[in-house]
């Protein structure tokens, strides 16, 4: 590969490559590693941009996905199964789309197929973000208010310190390119094609990315289930680990028809 790239893994198996939010690194998948290892070659990287991987300029769901199967040829990993949360679900969903070939089954957690549901603006959504940049401030600075914030109840011990941990190591560079980059995200239109089997799972308490987003997903992508978390927020693999944890390792597990 041209340009560096981070991973960690752990275990043997059958190959999960987790994808963080934006506010993530390869850290924030600790829960998912130390529970899946035993079963799985579990492969958490650093987006473009973040921890200790190279930016790739301009960033675009287009070159995060190729970026993505760079990580795989580099593993000589010619198809791997995707875990993505949030802003990595979309990571997911254009990989699959972009690379069809590359993906096999896909686990959508608390993210959506398109941003601006809501109604919020990509322009709001940008200074909303930016201001904390503009204040002089770092992601690394506003990781606690921010987790509260999303979480229904709060992180604790070890789970929490590793999440936190994945704000530190976020460059401001990085995580500026990431602010433009995902209000362009747009899937709804063509969720129709993808054929992977995928499974969609979300916090009940998740305001972020609520269950309504995650039931377009489902509706729009065939053959795809919905699973709710009771009593978790937007961080279903970390608020719930150990439910979230059984929920990829039954669908990965599963057997399923291959793609042709």
């Amino acid at each position: 590969m041209s340009e560096p790239i981070a991973w960690i893994e752990e275990g043997a198996g059958p190959p999960v490559v987790f994808l963080h939010g934006v506010g993530g690194t390869h850290t924030a998948w600790g829960p998912q590693l130390r529970g899946l290892r035993d079963r799985f070659r579990c492969i958490a990287w650093d987006m473009p941009g973040y921890g200790d991987s190279a930016l790739v300029e301009p960033l675009t769901f287009e070159a995060i996905a190729d970026r993505l199967i760079g990580l795989l040829d580099r593993l000589d990993i010619d198809r791997a199964d995707l875990v993505g949360l949030s802003y990595g679900g979309m990571h997911a969903l254009h990989t699959a789309l972009r690379h069809p070939r590359r993906v096999n089954r896909m686990v959508l957690a608390d993210t959506s197929p398109k941003f601006g549901i809501n109604g919020t603006t990509p322009e709001e959504w940008i200074a909303a973000r930016m201001d904390l940049l503009d204040r002089g401030l770092t992601p690394s600075d506003a990781a606690e208010g921010i987790i509260d914030g999303i979480t229904a109840s709060p992180l604790a011990g070890q789970i929490r310190d590793e999440i936190i941990g994945a704000f530190g190591r976020i460059p401001v560079d990085g995580f500026r390119a990431s602010v433009h980059c995902l209000p362009t995200h747009d899937v709804l239109d063509r969720l129709g094609e993808i054929t992977h089997p995928t499974r969609i799972i979300v916090g009940e308490l998740d305001e972020e990315t609520p269950a309504a987003y995650a039931r377009m997903l489902a509706d729009g992508i065939p053959g795809s289930d919905l699973h709710i978390i009771d009593g978790a927020g937007h961080l279903t693999p970390s608020e719930a680990p150990d439910r979230f944890n059984d929920l990829v390792a039954e669908f990965l597990t599963t057997p399923s028809v291959p793609q042709t």
